[in-house]
């Protein structure tokens, strides 16, 4: 990675959201050290005053800055949490590790496995449990008052960059954090949307674990590019959630006789029909298409085991008549759905 120098607009545009005390934690980095962290606190346009003000908040772009010094300055990408520094471009080499793998699945258990080679200190595992992944991360040690600003940067940073490996939002189902709500609690909903418990038993991030088998969308180039400006990462939100294409593919498929029309379906998922049609193009599919694979997929099933008259299939997927349907049906297959169901599939 390699440090960026904003200009004073780009510092300070755009929302104070970031807790001082994320900056005090990258501090106590510098004193542990024994060095003055004036530099970086001058070129992030943080006054020391700040400091001191627990209601105090900084910009991404100003965190970004004072991180990336930090890391410079202390030779650490860690920022003093653990024992021993973490040389520049530790953190790169878990991203290279795992840059190869065919699925999300792979490339999480690699990054938790490799992590091990950095620090003992502090170990990640994932795990699957039915329709949930989770990665939790056990502490061996006491952080002390680096406690909170170490977990928090390495799971937003592990959060952003296997969004960023799939180029998708991951919703997160839980956020498990396992000190007590602190003063600036209200920063959360930002950093890990969705349902987060102070006080758990330990770190953790849960979502959907169907996530995990889908595809990386990164190669070498793009790795390259991400590096040179990194720390993004753990601020980055994604709008594109390519878990879209299942979730309305499992609408359809629990009432294919329904008409699902677009705003329907984005109802249920909680977006503007705009969104949904945006989203679905993205992918490069659209709800048609999505509607008549799923009928489709319906209707072979019923052809072909049950004996139900095609009249009562039609309308089991949707269809007002048996000619609308074995219309469709001939589009889809080729053939008629009485051939169809006869020949076993086969024209």
């Amino acid at each position: 990675m390699k440090i960026l120098t904003p200009s004073s607009a780009e510092l300070t545009r755009g929302r104070a959201a970031t807790p001082i005390a994320f900056i005090r934690a990258i501090v106590l980095g510098y004193r542990a050290r024994g060095m003055d962290p004036a530099n970086a606190l001058q070129h992030a346009q943080i006054p020391s005053a700040a400091l001191d003000d627990p209601a105090a908040r900084v910009t991404a772009a100003q965190m970004e800055v004072m991180s990336g010094h930090a890391m410079q300055e202390l030779d650490d990408e860690a920022l003093g949490w653990f024992s021993r520094r973490l040389p520049w471009g530790s953190y790169g080499m878990l991203c290279r590790a795992s840059l190869t793998s065919p699925t999300l699945e792979v490339a999480l258990k690699r990054w938790c496995r490799h992590h091990r080679l950095l620090t003992d200190e502090l170990t990640l595992a994932f795990s699957h449990q039915r329709n949930t992944a989770t990665i939790r991360i056990t502490e061996a040690r006491d952080f002390g008052d680096m406690r909170e600003f170490c977990l928090v940067t390495i799971m937003r940073y592990l959060l952003g960059y296997i969004s960023w490996l799939i180029d998708s939002r991951i919703a997160l189902t839980e956020t498990g954090l396992p000190f007590p709500a602190p003063p600036h609690a209200d920063a959360y909903p930002y950093l890990f949307p969705g349902p987060l418990s102070f006080g758990a038993e330990a770190a953790s991030l849960s979502f959907d674990a169907r996530y995990l088998s889908l595809p990386l969308r990164r190669d070498e180039q793009a790795l390259q590019i991400m590096l040179q400006r990194a720390l993004p990462l753990t601020v980055l939100q994604y709008r594109r959630d390519r878990l879209l294409v299942h979730s309305v593919t499992q609408l359809l498929h629990a009432r294919p006789d329904a008409p699902h029309t677009a705003q329907d379906i984005a109802t249920q998922l909680n977006l503007s029909v705009r969104t949904l049609h945006r989203q679905l193009k993205e992918e490069g599919i659209s709800l048609q298409r999505l509607k008549n694979e799923a009928r489709r997929n319906r209707a072979i099933k019923l052809l072909l085991q049950t004996r139900k008259p095609v009249k009562q299939v039609a309308s089991a997927v949707g269809f007002d008549s048996e000619k609308s349907f074995a219309r469709a049906f001939r589009e889809w297959t080729g053939v008629a759905p009485s051939r169809y169901r006869s020949g076993a599939g086969n024209p």
